[in-house]
């Protein structure tokens, strides 16, 4: 008995994500279980990546603070042109660099750098931004506030997620909410950029 509990816990601490559609439909990645992060769970990303279908096609992804990786892997299986993860954990930012060469990605970049220091610098233009930071730290606002006319094409799509109890954060006032909604204890949002 003992035995299977430890073997539980073992690969409990392991941890994997699934995609969910596209090129790499099924394919599960192992995901280092660091502290912080929290992998946006499959009934989230299906919701999410419904919103994002009509757009995802040759996208140009930054996924801010990604974590396991889960929403740019998905979007790059459903057809991304390129994603940018920004992980400031260095092991998280291996293992998703891992992941990388198991799905052979060649249009995938990995930085190991703080994401809001990225965002007030980056001067490239990105069609899709993900903004799913730690909770309980205001990091969904400073990614908000950090983010240059410059990073974003005209058009862009923001998706948001932060913590339903500290939902009253203000977002840049060109981006437009196109859809929101509640999971437990998770409200996400994605907004469009109207600043151009």
């Amino acid at each position: 008995m003992s035995k299977l509990k430890k073997q539980s816990n073992k690969s409990a601490a392991k941890g994997s994500i699934r995609i969910i559609a596209g090129q790499h439909r099924g394919r599960k990645l192992p995901v280092l279980m660091a502290d912080g992060l929290r992998p946006t769970t499959d009934r989230v990303k299906e919701t999410v990546f419904n919103w994002l279908m009509p757009y995802i096609q040759d996208a140009t992804c930054l996924d801010c603070f990604a974590g396991s990786g889960g929403l740019g892997f998905e979007a790059l299986s459903r057809g991304a042109k390129s994603v940018t993860f920004i992980e400031l954990n260095k092991a998280a930012a291996q293992q998703l660099k891992d992941n990388r060469a198991l799905l052979k990605a060649d249009n995938v970049d990995v930085l190991s750098t703080n994401a809001i220091n990225f965002l007030q610098q980056n001067q490239q233009a990105y069609s899709l931004v993900f903004i799913d930071p730690p909770f309980r730290k205001g990091l969904a606002q400073q990614a908000a506030d950090a983010i240059s006319p410059q990073g974003l094409t005209e058009n862009a799509l923001i998706y948001v997620e932060m913590e339903n109890d500290n939902n009253n954060q203000v977002m840049p006032s060109h981006w437009q909410l196109l859809k929101e909604k509640v999971a437990g204890q998770v409200i996400y949002r994605l907004y469009q950029n109207n600043s151009i």
